[in-house]
């Protein structure tokens, strides 16, 4: 079945929001009483799990929400300062100008990624499910099935960290990662997506569809 909509993460797949995030963090640490990060930590994380990340920031679980909804506040404070990545724009118009139906789900606000995206790219996204919680997005990829009518065979799920991929897993979308996000490419692939993608340009040729669940049929996204 030909690609039908696309499911974006934004924060590290849209938004080069890496350098301000380990800020971010390191700023919630002394608010909430965890581990500061240095360079060496934060290199080292990105071959982690979430699970393993929170473990070492010394973190527990009851905290995550309130952290989350911190960095979210932080994050609307200073979106005029976040950056799309070189290409998203052009990526995204090319989708939507061959009818792909184009969703973002994300743990940042709805606000403050409209804003980062402007009014033009904005109003190419057909749904937004946002707020999402740290492993709450299998739930928010279901909401947004149902609100576009398309089944999940005919849907990818675009991130670039291991929750992405397990998220879409267990939501019966195909995964796709890029590599220039948050999580190393080695990590990415040890999480066995169906698709990891080494360029926008390799984001904007799901214009042309994708079938099945297997990477050697997303050729052009592996570079095989």
């Amino acid at each position: 079945m030909a690609c039908q909509l696309v499911i974006f993460d934004f924060d590290g797949t849209l938004a080069d929001t890496f350098s301000w995030f380990a800020a971010a963090l390191n700023k919630a640490a002394l608010r909430f009483g965890f581990r500061t990060l240095s360079d060496a930590d934060v290199a080292m994380l990105r071959g982690c799990s979430n699970r393993e990340i929170i473990r070492f920031l010394g973190v527990p679980m009851w905290k995550v929400p309130l952290i989350a909804n911190h960095l979210r506040h932080l994050a609307a404070a200073e979106a005029a300062s976040i950056r799309l990545f070189p290409g998203t724009g052009e990526m995204l118009h090319r989708l939507h100008g061959a009818g792909v139906r184009l969703a973002i789900v994300s743990s940042n606000a709805e606000a403050t990624i409209r804003q980062a995206l402007g009014e033009e790219l904005a109003a190419r996204i057909d749904v937004y499910e946002c707020g999402a919680s740290l492993f709450g997005k299998a739930a928010r990829f279901r909401r947004v099935l149902r609100r576009t009518g398309i089944p999940a065979s005919a849907a990818i799920a675009i991130g670039d960290e291991g929750r992405d991929v397990d998220a879409a897993r267990r939501t019966g979308i195909a995964a796709g990662a890029v590599t220039w996000g948050y999580a190393t490419p080695d990590f990415l692939l040890s999480c066995q997506p169906d698709a990891l993608f080494r360029s926008m340009a390799d984001l904007a040729d799901l214009a042309d569809g994708i079938t099945g669940r297997s990477p050697a049929r997303v050729r052009s996204a592996t570079g095989a």
